[in-house]
């Protein structure tokens, strides 16, 4: 075997469609655009959702649901993590900049300390919200919940 005799594989190679080359090219005549009409001629492009002129399925349904403008979305973070967090890196309090440093959450999120899992440090825990129980078991550990 050598570079004169490699093919490509069968099938993985396509004929190439020659559209506007005359009747010979098997797509003559309207070069496969169909007769008149804004599809046949150049510079033509459909709106997105175009269905023909029937109602698009967008129309169609009804509209339904609300979009709360004024939703917060918190990032949840458990007590086991906070713990781990603890042990790991020897801390004494844990805000939102210290968990965003360790990995835990993104720059921008706000932060919502739920319940699962063990607390036994003691620390200082800061966030943006806290569900009740998460924050009786960081007061049951001797640490204290505070809001930001």
């Amino acid at each position: 075997m050598d570079l004169s005799n490699l093919k490509p594989a069968k099938g993985s190679v396509k004929k190439v469609k020659r559209i506007g080359r005359g009747q010979g090219s098997g797509h003559g005549g309207t070069s496969t655009r169909g007769h008149k009409g804004a599809g046949q001629r150049s510079g033509t492009k459909k709106k997105k959702g175009f269905e023909g002129g029937q109602m698009p399925l967008v129309r169609r349904l009804p509209k339904f649901g609300f979009k709360n403008p004024n939703r917060k979305e918190y990032r949840a973070i458990n007590l086991s993590t906070i713990q781990q967090l603890a042990e790991t890196y020897n801390l004494e309090s844990i805000s939102p900049l210290e968990m965003y440093e360790h990995g835990v959450i993104s720059k921008k999120d706000l932060v919502k300390v739920l319940s699962k899992g063990e607390l036994t440090a003691k620390l200082e825990v800061k966030a943006h919200a806290f569900s009740a129980k998460a924050a009786a078991a960081i007061e049951a550990a001797g640490g204290n919940a505070v809001k930001i």
